[in-house]
């Protein structure tokens, strides 16, 4: 029996872009679930290159994730605040702060994009931080493809619904990595994953995917008992086989204590959830001055490069989600099946 996206499983493995290429999205499209393939870091050939290897490894259907942000300026006044704020840390890896990149590294899906990947008319696209303009929406949905966003409220939830999604990912404040949110930038509106599958199975009529602090069997059957059609699950697949997750993040994941991620905007400009190191316990988490996404990678990513050289995970964005169960060279297949064995 298929599920509402025509896989085996209502399972969807979430895009998690720096940890992952074609090969994990194959592995859980083959295991019956639905691959994603984080797309919005990717060149046009890269895109075009992953999404060929991606077809070739799986005759299932997958996932391809974009971002549609609105791009907002970034002044030369806001990288001087920026740049003033981490001039410790520049100073201290040897940066010249004129050698830093105003270029944004993270782009929204626009219609070039949609050209190049409607020959391949992907099964399912998905999309964080809303959804893209309407006629980009209805060429995607014309290929037959589903149309899938996450949503972090209600008011987002219902959003969704009424400018053409066909499914909504109900994303928790447990979730590990960049928050979907996009009708308010106040985080004390997000809830977690109970909460908000609850609110939005009670309060819309498309499929729920719940996201967020599902490690377990068991978190799967309970979110299917609150009426959610589907999971989608990332930080689980963090150590698995087919990851490409690097050996200081894979460290700092197992050497984590309890309740060691926290909410950060120091990486991009927006809330992503990870766990701590050195800059967001000397910074704070999410301090004043850092600029609008993604305009906060240009500085940053520089930093973590000279640091990973000396092997340090100082400033490395190590997104995690908040309940985790270690799985050290588990094949992602095995992760997919264990998680739905109660189904």
């Amino acid at each position: 029996m298929q599920t509402f996206l025509h896989t085996e499983l209502p399972l969807i493995q979430a895009p998690m872009a720096g940890v992952q290429d074609y090969r994990l999205a194959a592995a859980v499209s083959n295991s019956g679930g639905l691959g994603s393939l984080p797309c919005a870091m990717l060149s046009k050939e890269q895109l075009i290159d992953e999404i060929t290897k991606l077809c070739q490894a799986t005759d299932k259907p997958y996932n391809l994730n974009f971002f549609c942000h609105e791009v907002i300026g970034y002044t030369q006044q806001q990288k001087q605040q920026w740049h003033q704020l981490l001039s410790p840390y520049l100073k201290e890896h040897g940066i010249d702060e004129s050698s830093l990149s105003m270029t944004a590294t993270r782009q929204p899906i626009d219609k070039e994009i949609v050209k190049l990947i409607a020959p391949f008319k992907p099964p399912v696209v998905s999309f964080h931080f809303g959804l893209p303009s309407d006629d980009i929406v209805q060429e995607i949905k014309s290929w037959g493809s589903k149309v899938i966003a996450s949503a972090t409220t209600v008011d987002e939830a219902k959003w969704l619904e009424a400018n053409g999604a066909d499914a909504v990912i109900a994303q928790g404040i447990e979730a590990g990595g960049h928050r979907g949110h996009f009708l308010s930038m106040d985080l004390s509106l997000q809830q977690n994953t109970e909460q908000l599958v609850k609110r939005c199975v009670e309060h819309i009529s498309l499929p729920i995917i719940a996201a967020g602090g599902i490690a377990s069997a068991d978190d799967v059957q309970r979110f299917k008992a609150l009426g959610a059609s589907a999971v989608q699950v990332g930080s689980v697949y963090l150590l698995c086989k087919e990851a490409t997750t690097s050996a200081l993040h894979q460290q700092a994941i197992l050497d984590q204590q309890q309740d060691e991620t926290t909410l950060t905007t120091l990486f991009s400009g927006r809330a992503a959830r990870g766990i701590k190191n050195r800059v967001m316990q000397e910074l704070g988490a999410i301090p004043k001055g850092v600029p609008a996404f993604p305009h906060a990678s240009s500085a940053i990513t520089a930093l973590r490069s000279r640091a990973e050289k000396s092997a340090k995970s100082d400033f490395s964005p190590l997104w995690c989600g908040q309940k985790y169960i270690p799985r050290v060279g588990v094949s992602a297949a095995a992760i997919t099946h264990a998680l739905m064995k109660k189904w």
